[in-house]
């Protein structure tokens, strides 16, 4: 499964809804982007914590599908563990995951999102349970 095709079919889901959009997986390495917009923020106007949360989910869950996709098998987030550092309002939030640890029925990744000026603003550690489909 491509990049492209793993965007496509995100249409009509939860990650569409979030403008979650990825932009490359290489090297147990994965990239997504999120433009934020009013429906991300807290009515203080800074991007809700579940935001973060969700994005790292996704962006973890989407590298770990990539991998085991082809076997026959799909991954499901098992833990999420977060910190927000900083607080975001505008402009775009990139996530950038890292699988730490493969094993055959649980991935393990470090997350890290940044804003469009490179400032951190929350890191993640999210584990994937693989299963057969």
């Amino acid at each position: 499964m491509t990049i492209e095709e793993l965007n496509n079919r995100c249409k009509g889901t939860f990650l569409e809804h979030l403008g979650i959009s990825f932009i490359s997986f290489r090297d147990g390495v994965m990239t997504a982007e999120l433009v934020i917009d009013d429906r991300h923020l807290l009515p203080q106007g800074y991007v809700h914590g579940g935001v973060y949360l969700s994005m790292a989910e996704s962006v973890a869950g989407a590298g770990s599908l990539l991998m085991v996709h082809e076997e026959g098998k799909t991954a499901l987030g098992s833990t999420v563990n977060s910190q927000h550092i900083a607080a975001a309002r505008e402009g775009k939030l990139f996530c950038t995951g890292r699988l730490i640890h493969k094993a055959i029925y649980k991935h393990i990744w470090d997350m890290e999102i940044k804003d469009d000026s490179g400032k951190l603003i929350s890191i993640n550690r999210v584990s994937n349970s693989i299963k057969e489909i």
